[in-house]
């Protein structure tokens, strides 16, 4: 008698769907509820971020990239740490997944602050319009008339529709919840010191350079699918998708503008213009070719990024499946039980 037997069959591992559901439910669950209301894990990144600039600042671009560089494995140790623990259990992952997304984007707070500015201009309350707008964005808004005011409105929904929604989920499909962390201390730390304030404009480069690089596929992924979504707002697709490609390069920055200029030509509108900062303004270029826009504007917008933040999950779902492992797959196969070959020759020898 044979004393072979079949190989045992491999350890089970869940493949990309855990990460992909998670993505999906994250969004889902931010939908639904909103951005944690304590604690979040965003918010105590920025405070250990800026006690570690306190520790680290030099006006120098040496000492800026090491605070990058700190800042960024500071969010990035635990989420790769956690994704380790989880990763041969599926429902671990998936729920880990859902939370991580749920707290790195934040579609539905990026909705309710536009809204409320709206409704201020509604109301015509352009003072609290303006008081308001600083949630938004960090332009000046002491003098802005209330179609500046919504153009500024509608330029942060289409910059933070990358920033905020699809950026996050694309790296979180490339690179799971460690993705997901890092492109979130990435956009936090650009934030904090990314500006060219005298105190920054040195210290700031290396993390200002690196939400450039980490955002340069994700805001042409958004306006792609901004105009993808045009119809949502009675838009054309060829229409907006021209736009981006014709205005976007000309903005100062090497993304915002082609986010920027997808909704401008998805809603028809014209944005863009100077703006000023800090007491100083900038000549920024005119963005579309439409007319200015009109406070009902900002409910077409905040329509347009939903429709993107519903694209972009399903699309951050459908990379995660793609790039899932053949091995993955193959270890699935497997369970299915062994070939009929083998088990065959598990039997005895007459």
């Amino acid at each position: 008698m044979s004393s072979d037997r079949a190989p045992a069959p491999p350890a089970r591992k869940p493949g990309a769907w855990p990460l992909a559901g998670g993505l999906i439910a994250g969004t889902v669950a931010d939908a639904l509820l909103g951005d944690p209301r304590r604690g979040h894990p965003v918010a105590l990144f920025g405070t250990a971020a800026r006690m570690l600039e306190d520790c680290l600042y030099a006006p120098n671009r040496a000492r800026g990239a090491i605070f990058t560089a700190c800042g960024l494995a500071l969010a990035t140790g635990p989420a790769v740490l956690a994704s380790r623990t989880a990763r041969d259990r599926s429902a671990a992952r998936l729920a880990l997944t859902t939370a991580c997304t749920w707290t790195v984007i934040a579609p539905r707070s990026l909705a309710r602050e536009a809204e409320r500015v709206r409704q201020a201009l509604l109301a015509d309350d352009i003072q609290a319009a303006r008081h308001m707008l600083p949630g938004l964005c960090g332009r000046d808004p002491g003098h802005l008339s209330q179609a500046q005011i919504a153009s500024a409105v509608i330029e942060s929904v289409a910059e933070n529709s990358s920033d905020a929604i699809v950026a996050p989920l694309l790296w979180g499909a490339l690179a799971d919840n460690p993705g997901l962390a890092a492109y979130r201390a990435v956009n936090t730390l650009d934030a904090m010191v990314g500006h060219r304030s005298p105190r920054h404009e040195r210290f700031g480069w290396a993390s200002a350079r690196l939400d450039d690089t980490a955002n340069w596929a994700p805001a042409r992924l958004t306006a792609l699918l901004a105009a993808a979504c045009a119809p949502v707002v009675d838009g054309k697709p060829g229409l907006a998708w021209r736009a981006a490609r014709a205005y976007g390069p000309l903005h100062p920055s090497p993304n915002a503008g082609w986010c920027e200029a997808a909704f401008a030509g998805a809603l028809g509108v014209r944005l863009g213009g100077p703006v000023r900062y800090g007491g100083r303004t900038e000549n920024r270029p005119v963005l579309g070719a439409g007319r200015p826009p009109e406070p009902a504007d900002i409910r077409r917008a905040i329509r347009l990024s939903r429709a993107v933040t519903a694209a972009a999950a399903g699309a951050a779902a459908a990379v995660a499946l793609a790039l899932d492992p053949p091995a993955a797959r193959l270890d699935s196969a497997s369970r299915r039980g062994p070939p009929l070959a083998a088990v065959l020759h598990s039997y005895p020898v007459l």
